[in-house]
């Protein structure tokens, strides 16, 4: 159970970098899920991508991306993919820890379940199925529960090292 959480839109600028270390482009990014710093208990920045195969590419600016985030505070970057109302894919760069990415990130599952319910992109109570780390080869199955109010509950499988 995380923390209350919170979001705020990110600003353009961030996005802008952020999107430029990842190879991203602009018209790649859903707008239906916009930019946001999400918060259940550290910072996040959600990115959503309108298709599969972008999120499915995750070549990025090591060293770039990780001063990126320390500077502007950021744990993860939460970057999904919506198949479905309760479906998610999502990749998550996890420089600042010294590792390109992380196969299964509970307080990334819990920051985006609450930024969607706190902007009012779903109605709570609500449950989420987010898939990661399928890409390299380490799938988690994250199960992201939404009440009315207050925490986010986060279980799930993932592949033991």
């Amino acid at each position: 159970m995380s923390v209350t959480p919170e979001f705020r839109p990110a600003e353009p600028e961030l996005v802008e970098e952020a999107r430029e270390l990842l190879g991203w482009q602009a018209e790649e990014l859903d707008l239906e899920i916009p930019p946001a710093r999400a918060y259940a208990g550290a910072w996040h920045l959600v990115l959503a991508c309108k298709e599969r195969a972008r999120l499915e590419r995750l070549e990025y600016d090591f060293e770039g991306l990780k001063a990126l985030m320390q500077l502007e505070g950021l744990t993860t970057l939460q970057l999904v993919w919506r198949e479905s109302e309760g479906r998610f894919h999502a990749r998550n760069p996890f420089p600042v820890g010294g590792v390109v990415e992380d196969p299964a990130t509970g307080a990334a599952a819990a920051a985006l379940g609450g930024y969607l319910r706190e902007a009012g992109l779903l109605q709570a109570p609500a449950q989420l199925i987010i898939q990661q780390g399928e890409t390299m080869g380490r799938p988690s199955r994250l199960q992201v529960d939404i009440p009315l109010s207050g925490g986010i509950v986060v279980t799930g499988q993932a592949v033991e090292i």
